[in-house]
């Protein structure tokens, strides 16, 4: 029997769907719109910081992507799939802490967890526990006793011991004191090492992001300005520092100067994207010395938002 063989090429390998994927979300409360068409992707298995100045819509955001405020145009997905509730299986891999928790005063915070346990498929009950030890919360304790740090903790613990895909957190440890902070952000960043886990959180304290070595969304005006990880945002942005004798009254013009302070006869000059080369010139024209440095998060926060 003679004939020919079709030969059916292998199907595409699909890369991996993000973890979470946003096109053209608007938000508004009555004439005040807070979102502007946010576009935004969040790839999974990274850390995000969302950074934004107070007002920008960093909360509404965060409501708006786990369906706990209605949407007033634009879409969400999550792993892939549109969103329009958190329901079925994607609640089992979502883990969420507000900026504050104020729910069940009348509960213990072992009869807590425990309810909230029977809602997720999985919750690893022996974390849970390591986690109360640690930070020193009485699982016997009743919540509307404990104080709002400790509320704080107690929604984290909540957040990570379902071991979720997806954690999000809305100022997480603004309660914290900075011992507890670095004990959540070592926690936070032992989850992350499983393949695929995706944090997304809002935070002021640029010191966390660092630790944690984030990706960096800059949400500012009601829109999205970029994600970049932070060590290629320290390869764009420097801070030349340029002295003479009598100092300035003002900058020069320089292209790709984000920002200008004068400090005694220091002019500090935050660039983007402009060659050392360059700098070293501005200074010879200037009659100027100069020194460059690399800015931290926290200035580039306060320059960029």
């Amino acid at each position: 029997m003679s004939g020919s063989i079709a030969v059916v090429d292998p199907p595409a390998v699909r890369a991996a769907a993000p973890a979470l994927a946003v096109r053209g979300l608007r938000k508004a409360f009555g004439k005040r719109e807070v979102l502007r068409g946010v576009d935004w992707q969040v790839p999974a298995g990274r850390v995000i910081g969302l950074l934004g100045r107070n007002g920008a819509g960093k909360t509404t955001l965060l409501r708006c992507l786990l369906g706990l405020s209605p949407l007033d145009a634009g879409e969400v997905e999550l792993f892939g799939e549109p969103m329009t509730e958190p329901g079925g299986e994607r609640l089992h891999r979502i883990g969420f802490v507000p900026q504050s928790f104020d729910l069940f005063p009348w509960m213990k915070v072992r009869g807590y967890l425990d309810f909230t346990a029977a809602f997720y498929a999985r919750w690893n009950h022996e974390l849970a526990r390591r986690l109360l030890a640690d930070w020193e919360l009485d699982p016997r304790q009743k919540i509307g006793e404990l104080s709002q740090g400790q509320r704080q903790k107690l929604a984290i613990v909540r957040a990570i011991a379902p071991e979720p895909d997806l954690l999000v957190l809305d100022e997480p440890v603004a309660s914290l004191d900075p011992q507890a902070r670095r004990a959540f952000m070592g926690e936070l960043l032992a989850l992350m090492r499983a393949p695929g886990k995706t944090v997304i959180f809002s935070t002021h304290i640029t010191a966390d992001l660092e630790r944690a070595d984030a990706d960096i969304a800059l949400l500012r005006e009601g829109r999205m300005q970029f994600t970049r990880p932070l060590a290629e945002l320290r390869r764009h942005y420097a801070r030349a520092v340029l002295a003479r004798p009598g100092g300035w009254t003002q900058a020069p013009a320089l292209p790709g100067a984000l920002g200008a302070r004068i400090a005694g006869d220091e002019l500090h000059l935050l660039t983007e994207d402009v060659p050392a080369e360059r700098l070293h010139a501005l200074a010879q024209e200037q009659g100027a010395t100069l020194r460059l440095e690399t800015p931290s998060l926290e200035d580039l926060f306060v320059e960029l938002a």
